[in-house]
């Protein structure tokens, strides 16, 4: 989610179960933060963050505690994210001189599949009849 943290939009994420912040390494500056998206485990935080004048995209591997700060072909500005649930694309909504794009990232030589949790099987299943 996004909170107000002294006046400029921060990105927080919380422990459904104790209800209390986890830890964001790579996001405790570069404010105003936007367009948070999460890969299946909650592994990869995509987010739009400010970096002087410039809005950059950074990617945060909560696993390994790197930063991936990611520069757009041709300067654009990011608006809006969306990352793919595996983390290995990202959709990057840009403006450039009023001018809307979508662009699609390919993330695969740089993270790794963060693949979805609790869906394996020990048994085959049998189809109803």
């Amino acid at each position: 989610m996004i909170v107000d943290q002294r006046g400029r939009p921060t990105v927080q994420l919380k422990d459904l179960r104790s209800g209390g912040p986890l830890p964001l390494r790579h996001l405790n500056r570069h404010q105003p933060h936007s367009s948070p998206s999460l890969s299946w485990n909650g592994r990869y935080l995509a987010v739009i963050i400010q970096r002087g004048n410039r809005r950059l995209v950074l990617i945060e591997d909560r696993l390994s505690g790197r930063a991936h700060p990611l520069r757009l072909p041709s300067g654009r500005n990011p608006v809006r994210l969306s990352l793919a649930p595996d983390g290995l694309q990202l959709a990057v909504q840009t403006a450039d001189r009023g001018r809307w794009q979508v662009e699609l990232l390919d993330l695969s030589g740089l993270l790794e599949a963060d693949r979805p949790g609790g869906l394996r099987r020990t048994t085959p299943v049998e189809p109803m009849q």
